[in-house]
């Protein structure tokens, strides 16, 4: 006899095997088919992200024709209810997430008008900081943290930035990373741009908002207005005029601190410290009637009459 080497059965020669793999395939077939029809079925969710900072001066600059948050009053409401609709119209099958505002507030606490916002529905109000010089500090941080983490969780497909920072660039890579598609929405800006270019060159698509559209959100406040008003009004101060202004406030400032915090600034002129400069110009604006933002040989000599009361004490 001769030895036979015996074959091992394979295990889909049995018709039962064949049978239950055939069975897995249609199962897993229908759990596709099910995934696939769920998917087809779920909105798109898009989120808005504003820096409210760009937002009050690129409208106040284009409406009031000032940056100046004092000069004017901004309807937030409105101007949010304004950026849900067109997002609405844009966006026809895609749902709201929410509404991101990012501002600045001092040690974070919330203003009365920030509170406001917040209470607003779908709408989420986000602090950075607020320095000395009234600029926001870690509002960037903020919105690529927002924007990087709702993509990575596929919480939104479509995100609207409204700002206009260079700084915001890695926010908008960072979602794209993700598969989000980012859209920038902007102000107009009166002679120039408002938005970094390479912000610009960034995104996945662009929209400019134009005067009629801002028009209605921003009202001048009475009592206060630009330098440039002041010019087309009638003669402007002269830098007499505002020098003078300078010693008059630091005559206030020297009467609220006494001569000890006088020591400590001299030694620094003619440079002021930041907390000290800004109140100089807030007094000086209030005396004035007018806005001194933008016009840097006008605050050189109210830091100038500034110095020169506060030397002939010392």
């Amino acid at each position: 006899m001769t030895d036979a080497t015996p074959v091992n059965p394979s295990p889909l020669d049995s018709p039962l095997d064949l049978r239950a793999v055939v069975a897995g395939i249609e199962r897993t077939n229908e759990l596709l088919t099910r995934v696939l029809a769920e998917v087809a079925t779920t909105p798109s969710t898009h989120a808005v992200f504003v820096d409210a900072g760009y937002a009050y001066a690129a409208a106040g600059r284009l409406v009031a024709g000032t940056e100046d948050r004092r000069a004017f009053e901004l309807d937030a409401e409105g101007l949010i209810e304004a950026f849900i609709d067109k997002a609405r119209t844009i966006f026809p099958d895609s749902r709201l997430l929410r509404v991101y505002w990012y501002d600045g507030a001092r040690r974070r606490i919330h203003t009365p008008e920030q509170q406001s916002i917040a209470e607003l529905p779908d709408v989420k109000v986000r602090l950075g900081n607020l320095n000395a010089n009234n600029q926001q500090k870690g509002v960037d941080s903020l919105i690529r943290s927002d924007l990087e983490s709702l993509a990575r969780h596929r919480a939104i497909s479509d995100a609207v930035l409204i700002g206009g920072d260079e700084d915001l660039v890695s926010a908008v890579e960072a979602a794209q990373g993700y598969g989000a598609r980012v859209h920038l929405w902007g102000i107009e800006a009166i002679g120039g741009r408002n938005q970094a270019e390479p912000l610009l060159w960034e995104v996945d698509s662009q929209r400019t908002f134009d005067l009629d559209f801002c028009k209605p959100y921003v009202t001048r406040r009475t009592g206060f207005e630009s330098l440039g008003e002041a010019l087309a009004r009638g003669p402007a101060p002269s830098r007499e005029d505002v020098r003078f202004v300078g010693a008059r406030v630091a005559a206030q400032w020297l009467g609220a601190r006494g001569h000890d915090s006088l020591s400590e600034l001299l030694p620094g002129h003619p440079y002021l410290p930041g907390t000290v400069d800004q109140e100089l110009l807030v007094e000086a604006e209030s005396l004035l009637g007018l806005s001194l933002r933008g016009h840097a040989d006008l605050r050189r000599a109210l830091r100038d009459g500034f110095w020169d009361h506060l030397r002939m004490q010392f």
